[in-house]
């Protein structure tokens, strides 16, 4: 867990006292990238104190005075806030922000570096109901809520390596590349999947494919409203990643302010990338107007602003560049996608949905998907008569 982030501040800010976290500011002389200033480095520490604080937002040293008063006052009403209430989800969090004295600039450094990343929404486009999730959870629930980690090996290895391994041990047959194209009752009362290569009989089902997939597959009557699933918009995530002939950055990640740049990731070790370049890549959350963007563009785009946030870029060889592109990445956390968002039990007994865009009360993060899926399975095993208490443990 990191307990601190490198922060790029905008334009015009002055940099907070002391010594940079890393020498991502000083700038060459003459080097430049089109005419941006050069990049500073701030690096937010935990606070002890009670949460949320003003204590703890003094702790934003790329803010202003008056602008971390403000961030704690705003703190301490979305603390009060219950992200249960059908209420808040109607409600747009860039409108309650303006609210409660966040200025635009003050979403962008703070509330938005934190919400783009993990909403994969801009505020003015998020339900203030899973905003408010997301920081009375991730940031106000306790005073090591706001840790950072990180994965240190591919997100594969913990998704599928590990998961198979576990399902090869508990004797359950895993089928890759296979397309589920309809789900129907048997003659028996038990459910049948077609693969288009077999039929596959079983007791219970838990559809655990998109929203859109899922109204296509469902059957007739397993939902009150299934033309409900197909309002439910998709957000993409464009990810740009760069392999340098050298070493240019010497932390794990950092975030950038007053950037096209967001969320950068050293994924050297994690690739396995031998010898002396470096792998970096870019993760740009709520990318609609980049996400068709030709490579050339992006290219163009990316490397001269590296360049001025990374010094030792300028004048490092680029090994590779090329994109990444996730269109429906994760559902779009819109005011109003509450009432849309459906349980894990339909209609049909013993069909059953999972997903990050069911009704898990968070938005589209690993969390809600874990849950969606556990919650799926106590409720199909419920169903054959094997309950089972799953662990997970909802914070305070």
């Amino acid at each position: 867990m990191l307990h601190r982030l490198p922060l790029v501040p905008r334009p015009g800010r002055r940099h907070p006292s002391g010594p940079p976290a890393e020498p991502l500011g000083r700038a060459r002389p003459g080097r430049r990238a089109a005419g941006r200033p050069p990049a500073r480095t701030a690096a937010p520490q935990r606070a002890a104190g009670p949460v949320p604080s003003r204590r703890r937002a003094r702790r934003l040293p790329h803010l202003s005075l008056a602008e971390r008063a403000g961030v704690g006052r705003a703190a301490l009403a979305l603390g009060r806030l219950d992200p249960d209430d059908p209420a808040l989800d109607a409600i747009d969090f860039g409108s309650w922000l303006a609210r409660h004295g966040q200025s635009p600039r003050t979403i962008e450094a703070l509330w938005d570096l934190v919400g783009v990343a993990t909403l994969n929404a801009t505020a003015p486009n998020s339900s203030l109901a899973l905003a408010a999730k997301v920081f009375k959870t991730g940031l106000l629930s306790e005073p090591g809520a706001a840790d950072i980690g990180w994965a240190a090996v591919p997100l594969g290895d913990v998704h599928d390596t590990l998961g198979r391994k576990a399902l090869d041990a508990a004797g359950v047959r895993t089928q890759l590349r296979t397309k589920a194209g309809a789900i129907t009752r048997t003659d028996g009362g038990r459910w049948s999947v077609d693969t288009g290569a077999e039929q596959i009989e079983a007791d219970t089902v838990v559809l655990a494919v998109p929203q859109r997939e899922t109204h296509d597959l469902l059957p007739e009557g397993a939902l009150d409203a299934p033309e409900r699933l197909l309002e439910i918009g998709n957000s993409p995530i464009l990810n740009v990643h760069v392999v340098y002939d050298r070493k240019v950055l010497r932390r794990p990640f950092f975030a950038a302010l007053g950037s096209p740049v967001q969320w950068v990731f050293d994924r050297t070790e994690a690739s396995g990338l031998t010898g002396p370049g470096q792998y970096l890549a870019l993760s740009q959350s709520a990318a609609d107007e980049e996400i068709d963007l030709p490579v050339a563009e992006l290219r163009a785009r990316y490397l001269p602003e590296l360049e001025r946030l990374l010094p030792a870029a300028r004048g490092a060889g680029i090994r590779d560049f090329f994109v990444t592109r996730e269109r429906t990445a994760t559902f779009a956390p819109a005011p109003g996608v509450g009432r849309l968002r459906p349980g894990t039990r339909t209609r049909a007994p013993g069909l059953f949905l999972a997903g990050a865009w069911t009704a898990t009360g968070w938005p589209a993060t690993m969390e809600g998907a874990v849950r969606s899926g556990a919650g799926a399975a106590d409720a199909a095993l419920l169903a054959l008569g094997r309950s089972h208490e799953h662990p997970l443990q909802e914070a305070a």
